[in-house]
């Protein structure tokens, strides 16, 4: 079992991207699928936007704690694990062409739905959550032309990729 989290760059995200990606799992979870085969048309690309979506969420959720951390257990690592097939899984997937769009998506809100939601939250609210600070993220790296990656870091409860609280 690895000791520590490798952390993954990952070239930011266009506000473009963002919207379309985000736009496109409202539809798939409100069930609409006229409007899903409209999103997916105009976006070829949306099975490999929808995977990027998820490993920015997977990832600071199911990694790993610090070195520096003694919570690291069993089931921590089980959890890194489970994160890394599942999003293996979706890479799979989204290979298999444009198609593929509607089931990764369905893929990603499932996970909000079990991972993400406490008491009182909707997979809504958590979507509407993770677009803001994905929307913050594409902002700041493409208003910035030093900015080139975003790292997914480890974090302790629900945060996003630049360690912001996702607030509920």
């Amino acid at each position: 079992m690895p000791e520590t989290t490798v952390t993954e760059p990952l070239a930011p995200l266009t506000p473009d991207a963002v919207i379309s990606a985000f736009n496109y799992l409202h539809v798939v979870k409100a069930d609409d699928a006229e409007a899903a085969s409209g999103f997916a048309a105009a976006e070829p690309r949306m099975p490999a936007l929808l995977v990027d979506i998820a490993t920015r969420i997977v990832i600071p959720v199911t990694a790993l704690p610090g070195p520096d951390t003694d919570t690291a257990c069993a089931d921590t690592f089980a959890l890194e694990a489970l994160g890394r097939v599942f999003l293996n899984t979706l890479s799979t997937w989204e290979r298999t062409g444009p198609d593929a769009a509607e089931g990764i998506a369905r893929a990603v809100i499932g996970f909000a739905a079990e991972i993400l939601t406490e008491d009182h939250e909707t997979v809504a609210d958590i979507l509407h959550q993770l677009e803001a600070v994905g929307m913050g993220q594409a902002l700041a790296a493409h208003s910035d032309p030093r900015a080139r990656l975003t790292t997914v870091q480890p974090s302790q409860g629900r945060h996003s990729a630049s360690g912001d609280r996702i607030a509920p």
